[in-house]
């Protein structure tokens, strides 16, 4: 019994320290936003989040090259929304904010970009598993109610 209990407290500690990442990553990447200067373009804070993806050119965002550049492109970050036109569903593209020439940038500018783009995708992915979360629930309590 105590094997479970000491796993069930192993499980809430983790959950807990998960929340209070989450929180201190989505403050640094309004701090991030801002200094940026991605409101701009976008507006409201909470409007990046009505993106469906934020790409960036120019430097790299893979775990062997993460923050390299790709020399000759220019750095610019990238978010992509789904609009209907025509009847049809489409990707358009906006240009959040372009940097100019990627061998130009400054490090620190550099890193900057590649730590918002990453902490935007770890905060859309956890917006994700709410939406999914939140979807199970309603499930679970109309076969509750089913049930009665």
């Amino acid at each position: 019994m105590s094997d479970k209990l000491e796993r069930l407290r192993a499980l809430a500690e983790e959950l807990t320290s998960y929340e209070a990442d989450r929180k201190k990553s989505l403050k640094r990447l309004r701090e991030l936003f801002d200094r940026l200067e991605l409101g701009q373009k976008c507006g409201e804070f909470s409007s990046i989040f009505d993106f469906k993806a934020i790409n960036l050119s120019g430097i790299n965002l893979t775990m062997e090259g993460l923050g390299e550049i790709t020399e000759g492109k220019y750095a610019q970050i990238i978010g992509i929304k789904y609009v209907d036109q025509e009847g049809k569903r489409r990707a358009k593209n906006m240009n959040l904010r372009y940097f100019g020439r990627v061998e130009q940038l400054e490090k620190e500018t550099k890193d900057l970009i590649v730590e918002f783009v990453l902490r935007w995708r770890l905060e859309k992915s956890f917006r994700g598993v709410d939406h999914y979360r939140d979807l199970v629930k309603k499930c679970t309590a109309a076969k509750k109610g089913d049930s009665a």
